[in-house]
């Protein structure tokens, strides 16, 4: 992927707060108990692949950024896998940077033998979507729970759980990662509002655990 930004920010995103701990990476490998086999989607720093092989399952990652030393490089939206190729298939905080969240997530749900596992950061309004672009020119879109359910419910899987959480992280560790910074910066933390509090940005997020023939 020629001008793609992720592969210069691997180790950063190895060592992020956001990304190395939360609610929902521990929710994920909850869903996923009683599971062999796993596919983790746009893996970034690999942490919901490390949780769920510390959990016993064997998990073969994907990523488009070379930079990310996933076992392949590829597209959400193209995996190059037979069909129910993994009892389980997670992604988590990546599908916003997704071109084509639904072929991705008809993807995904092809992969599967069993579960499909999504986390993302929801739409929480036209202002925090300004800030995510100006903090992160390739962030397409934040969806919405509504958006969400269609989305999997168009793929033939059945929603069995769903929750909204709130992620904490640290904000100023959140713009450097993206080399955001001055002006930009300071514009980003006046759209996010009170979102933004002692030092920390707090986010909604939203966790679908789906699966087949339900």
């Amino acid at each position: 992927m020629t001008g793609e930004p992720w592969s210069g920010r691997a180790q950063a995103y190895v060592e992020s707060d956001a990304h190395r701990e939360g609610e929902d990476l521990d929710l994920l490998v909850e869903w996923a108990a009683g599971a062999t086999t796993a596919l983790d989607v746009a893996t970034g720093g690999g942490h919901v692949a490390r949780r769920l092989r510390e959990a016993g399952l064997e998990v073969v990652t994907c990523d488009p950024a070379p930079g990310m030393r996933a076992d392949v490089t590829c597209r959400a939206e193209s995996l190059p896998f037979k069909a129910d190729a993994f009892d389980v298939v997670a992604c988590r905080t990546a599908a916003h940077h997704f071109t084509d969240v639904r072929a991705a997530t008809i993807e995904m749900a092809r992969v599967s033998r069993d579960r499909v596992l999504l986390v993302d950061t929801l739409h929480m309004g036209d202002d925090v979507e300004e800030a995510e672009l100006l903090r992160d020119p390739s962030h397409v879109r934040n969806y919405t729970e509504a958006e969400w359910r269609g989305f999997v419910e168009e793929t033939g899987l059945s929603i069995e759980e769903l929750r909204l959480l709130e992620h904490s992280f640290d904000f100023a560790a959140w713009l450097e990662r993206t080399g955001c910074a001055g002006e930009t910066a300071a514009q980003v933390e006046v759209l996010l509002g009170d979102r933004v509090a002692d030092g920390r940005l707090t986010l909604d997020k939203l966790a679908i655990r789906a699966v087949k023939g339900g």
